[in-house]
């Protein structure tokens, strides 16, 4: 019966403590997230609430704010995926990998919303648009992981 106690201590010393799920550079870009949600969705409201709609420099700002206030909501989610799908043996990307792929998202609602002034925005050139990230991202991550190895 001790026999077993001792193989079980020494087996659980000798199994590899799991790395955490929360790096420290992770912890800041969701510091980041969070100032950019306020920032921006602050920034929308406020624009929407006391301006009135011309073209011109309100429509700057308002694709400005839309840019920093999706990407700021989309840190959290990306990073949650990017921990979540990889692999155990991989570690997780970096936290600008993360940052880069939310802007990739908030460029996306941009280029939407962009499109959706002539009504020329439909389902396939928005599947289109989300192709074309999706391939450039993969291109980017594929270069970074061969300068890796």
């Amino acid at each position: 019966m001790s026999e077993n106690r001792r193989v079980r201590r020494r087996t659980q010393q000798q199994t590899p403590l799991p790395t955490t799920s929360r790096p420290p550079d992770h912890i800041g870009a969701l510091i980041a997230s969070v100032l950019m949600m306020i920032i921006g969705w602050g920034g929308l409201a406020q624009l929407i609430l006391t301006t009135r709609p011309r073209i011109g420099g309100e429509m700057w700002l308002f694709f400005i704010l839309l840019q920093i206030a999706i990407t700021g909501t989309a840190i959290p989610v990306v990073r949650y995926f990017n921990v979540r799908f990889t692999p155990i043996h991989v570690d997780v990307p970096p936290a600008g990998v993360i940052v880069r792929q939310s802007v990739w998202v908030g460029l996306l609602f941009v280029t939407c919303a962009w499109l959706l002034i002539p009504r020329a925005l439909s389902l396939p050139i928005a599947v289109f648009l989300i192709l074309i990230f999706v391939v450039i991202e993969i291109f980017l991550r594929s270069r970074e992981r061969m300068n890796d190895d």
